[in-house]
């Protein structure tokens, strides 16, 4: 069900009132100016919605409309244009200087809406619209002048903000909330304020032209129905997303959990009628054979039935007659059918669906579409019994629909409905393993920049540390020399607090020298080799004015691949950045300039995130902070480092002043950042990647981290150890909270993490578990020897096995380097008599002298086990 919105529209539509569509453009009731402009741009509507939903609007009516198209602006833009350029809108204006308000979920649709409106009306009379995102800073408020606009695009935070200033209400006539159910998710306090204040202005003003409200989205909200109620004046309901529509019309949404074999049980069960109204009930299947067997399973069981599939096409007329006949009140009606069979039956007024076969996304809607005539109208109060009139959509969960229970489960808390036990339990063991699927992509960007990713379930990316991928590369000597302070030099911003640069080493600089070499190298003309044959992953040299770049090819136009001069996209591997250029531009690049690392870090500064709950920085920040920092060096405190990314706090400009022989602090970048208004404080950031690193490593490879532990940084926030490498983001609560120190086995590390301005230093506990090992010709046995496991993970490559896991509250971990090689798909790791049992299958048959290529004292030999060997050669401990 998560995949609804990219559906192709159907042409099922649920109506509160008669609408006649206007269907192509000729006929469409816009002017003709802007019909010819539409023409011009080869616009292609109006789709099946947009048919629907413009005639009303054009003539000033209130609207809701929910598609699976319902973030297209072009659903009202338009029909409000067409709206506006008529006579007595004009004159209302003129007279009256009304506004026009369309309310976006956030600055980006802002700006989308802002520039279809600027396109648009070039073909009609100048309504001055206006984009108007304002921040913190009440200066900005007060400047803004809406004089002569008609038209205002914002949010509803910028919004409350400018009205603090402003007495914007007396002239609202048209409200436009786009992506309405984003705009009742993110901020429904701020929109109810608007649109009362709207509703008190109209009151108080006794206008004589009538206003309109009108709202558009993807899918149904609970506030929708108050919307509607309290601020709309009789509405057109439009809905074209036959299971958003079941939302609205408040249909019941049932889910029952049984075994494949047992569904004609349970459909017996519901099936059993207990209340004397009328009731009449599709059972959906996917086959004619499964349609076959469930009628003749009915009939053995004295249930009258219809049924309908595709080799019975002509007993649809006599099945239509029976299923319409007018039936007396208790009088049960069922019909078992295929899919297939729905177009033709045209079905609206069944009170009952029940999902025998498990529906695809695509057909869940039109099932749905068939009990529309009895779906309840939240405009109108109804006084019949809705316990008995209220449809009911039935589905039949098995084990072989696993795939679809997340779906389901997402349905199911969008529609507020009962959801059973089996559900969470299956859908949580499936997050998990969509998470564990996910360990080869990068770490999720949202993640890393402000600590949390809102869209987790459908994001692509990582929401859990990699063992393998987030080890710290290329670090730079420096960091061994000044642990955790450093100097660096952004030269790529991508947003307000994300950058690529280097880390510069101001007493001898690696690159510096290098790059020197490559130009002086380069300066020959006769050193200037094109390439002729550009290979992806390559390195070779750039030449941009008079500096030598190295970059790295990352693909190869394929429709160029056979031409002589072919477009390639490039990374500067010292910069970050990445660009099209022409493959002559390319410039052979000899070995001596390849040796050095890529220098290309990736900085996070922390600490602050977008105001307004928005997701992305909007690019007023961006450009400021791009203006003054990039191609500047700072000192920057290192608090964690993943993979190629560097968290820093703070990162300041210091400014050397000789002839005072002092340094001063000229900018710290976070505080640039706040003072626009556009950024605000993120508390949580440090927190929330510290539970994300909140287990240590205890290989040797954590030894390379050892120069990211860093002194107390000098803001009072937490600060994680960027030795805490953890292979799972959070097993569970207690394992996040357990205490980890060097006990009797330690994990080799002590994390030290300095907590707000009222907390006391806390020590955590890391254990290295004993283990009992043994063997034969083809496999090692290892033992974990911990009690009570709660979360356990074990991860096996070809010649290492790291096990870890959470025990009442203590955290355990073994990374054990092995001293011969296995086969890690076919070896495993199992729970048995409550301990974990790990098996490993040889590379080589044959006997292994010990089991890990550096001695551990908690591992040791299985003497249980000892008789099982023919061989009784003595074997090294560990």
């Amino acid at each position: 069900f998560q995949n609804f919105q990219n559906l192709e529209e159907r042409n099922f539509v649920f109506l509160s009132k008669k609408i006649k569509p206007s269907s192509i453009l000729e006929t469409a009731p816009l002017f003709e100016d802007l019909k010819r402009e539409l023409t011009r741009k080869k616009f292609l509507g109006p789709s099946f919605t947009e048919s629907y939903c413009w005639p009303p609007i054009a003539q000033g009516c209130d609207v809701v409309a929910i598609s699976h198209q319902g973030n297209n602006p072009f659903l009202y833009i338009p029909p409000i244009l067409t709206l506006l350029q008529s006579s007595s809108c004009y004159k209302a204006s003129r007279n009256r200087s009304g506004v026009s308000l369309i309310l976006c979920p956030g600055w980006k649709k802002a700006q989308l809406v802002f520039e279809l409106l600027k396109t648009y009306q070039r073909c009609s009379r100048q309504l001055h619209p206006m984009l108007l995102i304002l921040g913190h800073n009440k200066e900005e408020a007060k400047s803004v002048k809406i004089q002569g606009c008609e038209v205002i695009v914002t949010t509803p935070y910028s919004l409350l903000r400018l009205f603090q200033c402003h007495m914007l209400f007396r002239r609202l006539r048209h409200v436009i909330l786009d992506e309405v159910e984003v705009l009742f998710s993110d901020a429904p306090e701020q929109v109810f304020t608007i649109l009362d204040c709207y509703k008190k202005a109209i009151i108080a003003e006794e206008w004589k032209y009538s206003q309109q409200i009108i709202a558009v989205g993807t899918r149904w909200n609970k506030h929708i129905a108050h919307l509607i109620k309290e601020f709309m004046d009789d509405p057109y309901v439009v809905i074209t997303a036959m299971e958003e529509a079941s939302i609205y019309g408040n249909v019941q949404q049932v889910v029952q959990p049984c075994m494949d074999s047992e569904r004609t049980t349970v459909l017996l069960k519901i099936l059993d009628f207990t209340h004397s109204n009328l009731q009449k009930v599709l059972i959906f299947t996917n086959s004619v054979n499964e349609a076959e067997m469930v009628h003749q399973t009915l009939k053995s069981n004295s249930i009258f039935a219809l049924k309908m599939h595709e080799e019975n096409a002509l007993d649809l007329k006599c099945i239509l007659e029976q299923w319409k006949n007018k039936c007396s009140s208790g009088t049960h009606v069922v019909l078992v059918l295929t899919d297939e069979c729905m177009q033709s039956l045209e079905i609206t007024d069944a009170t009952c669906v029940i999902h025998f076969s498990f529906p695809s996304p695509r057909i869940f809607g039109h099932r749905l579409h068939s009990m529309s005539d009895n779906f309840c109208n939240v405009i109108k109060e109804s006084s019949v019994d809705q316990e008995y009139t209220k449809a009911k959509s039935v589905i039949l969960l098995t084990e072989n629909n696993e795939c679809d229970a997340l779906g389901i489960l997402h349905y199911l808390q969008h529609a507020e409905a009962e959801i059973p036990a089996e559900l969470h339990d299956l859908t949580a063991k499936m997050l998990k393993d969509e998470e564990y699927k996910k360990l080869s992509r990068p770490l999720c960007a949202h993640l890393k920049t402000f600590g949390t990713c809102r869209n987790r379930t459908v994001c692509p990316d990582r929401h859990q540390v990699s063992l393998q991928i987030d080890v710290p590369q290329h670090i730079p000597d420096t960091m061994t020399q000044t642990p955790g302070h450093v100097m660096i030099l952004p030269l790529h911003i991508v947003n307000a607090t994300n950058y690529f640069g280097r880390i510069v080493d101001q007493q001898k600089d690696q690159y510096t020298i290098l790059a020197e070499e490559m130009n002086g190298y380069f300066k020959e003309s006769h050193n200037k080799i094109s390439v002729k044959n550009v290979e992806k992953l390559a390195l070779y040299g750039l030449c941009e004015k008079t500096t030598v770049h190295r970059v790295q090819v990352l693909d190869i136009s394929p429709k160029e691949k056979e031409n002589v001069f072919c477009g390639v996209k490039v990374k500067y591997i010292d910069e970050g950045r990445t660009c099209e250029v022409q493959s002559y531009q390319l410039l052979h690049l000899p070995a001596k300039f390849q040796c050095l690392p890529p220098q290309a870090v990736e900085f996070v500064v922390c600490r602050v995130k977008p105001i307004d709950n928005e997701l992305e920085w909007n690019p007023k920040v961006t450009n400021s902070i791009n203006n003054k920092i990039k191609g500047k060096l700072h000192r920057a405190k290192v608090v964690l480092t993943l993979g190629n990314t560097a968290w820093i706090d703070p990162m300041v400009r210091v400014t050397r002043l000789p002839d005072l022989k002092m340094s001063v602090n000229e900018y710290n970048v976070r505080s640039e950042i706040l003072s626009t208004g556009l950024g605000t404080d993120n508390p949580e950031h440090i927190t929330q990647l510290q539970k994300l690193c909140s287990h240590v490593n205890v290989s040797d490879r954590a030894e390379n981290l050892e120069p990211f532990i860093k002194e107390d940084i000098a803001s009072p926030e937490n600060v994680p150890n960027p030795k805490e490498v953890s292979i799972q983001e959070n097993p569970t609560e207690n394992c996040v909270s357990s205490k980890i120190t060097s006990g009797n086995y330690p994990c080799d590390s002590v994390a030290e993490t300095k907590g707000t301005e009222d907390s006391t230093l806390q020590q955590h506990k890391c254990f290295y578990p004993e283990i009992k090992w043994f063997q034969n010709e083809e496999t090692v046995t290892a033992k974990v020897k911990i009690a009570c496991i709660t979360e356990w993970k074990c991860e096996l490559s070809k010649d290492r096995v790291v096990f870890s896991a959470c025990s009442e509250e203590e955290f355990y971990l073994a990374d054990m380097e092995l001293h011969q090689y296995i086969r890690a798909e076919k070896s495993a790791c199992m729970m048995k008599d409550k301990e974990a049992v790990i098996i490993l299958t040889k590379e080589k048959k044959g006997e292994w002298p010990k089991l890990l290529k550096n001695k551990k004292l908690r591992v040791s030999l299985d003497f249980e086990h000892w008789k099982d060997f023919e061989d009784k050669s003595l074997f090294t401990v560990g």
